[in-house]
């Protein structure tokens, strides 16, 4: 872990997407983060010693997701399949499937494994999956300021982890899409899915793939920051709030399916997924919404310890 000291720093950005805003100063108090994201390896010693089911091993009850079709009942994960011709990018369900068998031993279904990826970001985790290894570690999950703060490595108010320039001279800093999302994807960071921890550049504070390869779970329920008719709720020049958290669990439920009472946790970092003409949500400002029963292939975690 990488012990980080208490600081003041500008939350959030106004120049990219609305969920975003406003930028605002926030404190957090010192703590300590996983200099890597949990990879496959460690999560499968934690397996071993706790005998812990993931979500995505676990059949679901219908009479938790109503209007659920009842051959929809089965193990599984969302699994994203990359599209052959370009497609409506306003419609997910045109990439990621719903895979039988898809768990985080299996990450692209019944006939896929691990081999080789040992060192990967662990994925197909729900936010209870990160929840029970943190605390198998004597650790916890980051709160969406302490993961930004981290994530930004002092850089406080450049739009990505190492600067303005998203691949400075044509460098590739860190696993995401170049090309067209989501059938064309150029591999010019030479990964396709997920790439094996600390490979890339760490960031100012020693941090590794903070941006891209795999989204983070944070403690923090989502919720929006705006105030009524679009208007920042706190501006950046107001006093530093001090170690912020997020909503309320029911403030976070989708209003896209109010009949499901799933709350939703904030992602953070982006994932290898994220392409310039579809989620610019690789920088540390990014956020998003995530039901807390759902894993897919670029979702994963890191903890922190405080005191």
């Amino acid at each position: 872990m990488v012990a980080l000291p208490g600081a003041t720093f500008g939350m959030g950005s106004d120049r990219f997407y609305a969920e975003e805003a406003p930028r605002r100063q926030v404190r957090v108090d010192a703590f300590r983060i996983d200099r890597f994201p949990v990879t496959n390896r460690q999560f499968a010693r934690f397996v071993a010693e706790t005998g812990h089911v993931t979500i995505a091993e676990t059949v679901p009850d219908p009479a938790d997701y109503p209007g659920m079709l009842p051959e929809m009942a089965f193990a599984g994960s969302g699994v994203f399949q990359p599209t052959s011709t370009p497609v409506d990018t306003n419609d997910p369900s045109l990439w990621w499937h719903f895979t039988a068998g898809a768990d985080w031993r299996r990450p692209l279904g019944t006939d896929s494994s691990l081999d080789g990826l040992e060192d990967h970001p662990v994925v197909h985790v729900s936010y209870a999956d990160a929840q029970a290894y943190a605390a198998w570690a004597g650790k916890t999950l980051p709160t969406e300021a302490e993961w930004e703060y981290a994530a930004r490595g002092g850089l406080d108010d450049a739009d990505y982890a190492w600067g303005d320039t998203l691949a400075p001279d044509g460098a590739m800093l860190a696993n995401y899409w170049q090309g067209l999302f989501p059938f064309a994807n150029q591999l010019l960071d030479g990964w396709a899915r997920t790439s094996p921890v600390g490979i890339y550049p760490p960031n100012g504070f020693g941090l590794y793939d903070m941006i891209g390869n795999v989204w983070e779970w944070t403690a923090d329920w989502y919720g929006v920051r705006g105030g009524a008719k679009g208007k920042p709720a706190r501006s950046c020049c107001a006093p530093a709030e001090a170690n912020p958290r997020g909503g309320t669990r029911a403030a976070s439920f989708d209003p896209l399916e109010p009949e499901i009472r799933i709350g939703r946790k904030v992602l953070k970092g982006g994932s290898h997924l994220c392409a310039a003409n579809y989620c610019q949500r690789y920088r540390p400002a990014a956020r998003h919404p995530q039901p807390i029963d759902s894993s897919t292939s670029h979702i994963g975690f890191r903890c922190v310890s405080r005191g």
